[in-house]
């Protein structure tokens, strides 16, 4: 049998260029196990992708701010911390980065994500004058600003109690910074070859591949270790 996934999406999921890769559609659907989507996008981003696998909308958004399993949606996140913590940073001469039609933002219900042009230091500057209530963490595609309390890893353990399942059964795919709270909890980890630092130091095993290419071999592996 094969494990069930807790599988990130941008960087492991996708080509070098950000496209979906092509193998997802072929992969996932048949995958004879729970999949998670564990994600820092907006929450309609991993249930659009989760529609068109044709799987049950198995969801951790926002980086652990939004779960979704069993029908039932949780708002886990404090949006007003994160928004307050951008509004200081825009007062003090910064810009988000993502110009007049933000749609990175615009689904988004409980953090905020700035472009990577954003002035990182003044970010971080601003965001630890807040308090400890908040975060940035660098996903190597945004600057999400965040809870403290909420992450992927603690979204996995909430859709895995509602499964039935233990977080140690999952299997994790990842390839950043906040994917380490999801290596923490799943039985197994995997980063792709393309993660930064911080996720590979976390990982129980580092990829030789990139991308896809990597997660591809990875259930390949599961699937033959499975039968």
């Amino acid at each position: 049998m094969v494990p069930p996934l807790a599988l990130d999406i941008d960087g492991t999921l996708t080509t070098a260029s950000g496209r979906i890769d092509p193998r997802v559609l072929e992969l996932l659907p048949e995958w004879d196990a729970p999949v998670v989507l564990a994600t820092g996008k907006a929450f309609p981003y991993p249930v659009a992708l989760a529609h068109f696998l044709g799987r049950a909308e198995t969801v951790v958004a926002e980086n652990g701010g939004v779960v979704h399993v069993g029908g039932e949606t949780a708002v886990l996140g404090d949006p007003e911390a994160p928004r307050a913590v951008v509004e200081a940073f825009r007062e003090r001469g910064g810009d988000p980065g993502w110009g007049a039609g933000d749609t990175v933002n615009r689904w988004r219900e409980t953090e905020v994500a700035l472009s990577l042009d954003a002035d990182e230091a003044l970010l971080r500057e601003v965001a630890a004058a807040a308090g400890g209530d908040v975060e940035v963490v660098d996903t190597g595609y945004a600057y999400h600003v965040k809870s403290t309390g909420v992450s992927k890893g603690r979204g996995l353990e909430r859709v895995a109690g509602a499964l039935g399942r233990a977080p140690d059964e999952f299997v994790a795919i990842g390839d950043s910074e906040n994917d380490v709270s999801t290596f923490a909890v799943a039985g197994e980890s995997y980063a792709v070859a393309n993660a930064d630092d911080a996720a590979r130091a976390a990982a129980d095993v580092v990829v030789a591949d990139s991308y896809m290419d990597a997660t591809a071999g990875v259930l390949a592996d599961l699937r033959e270790r499975g039968e």
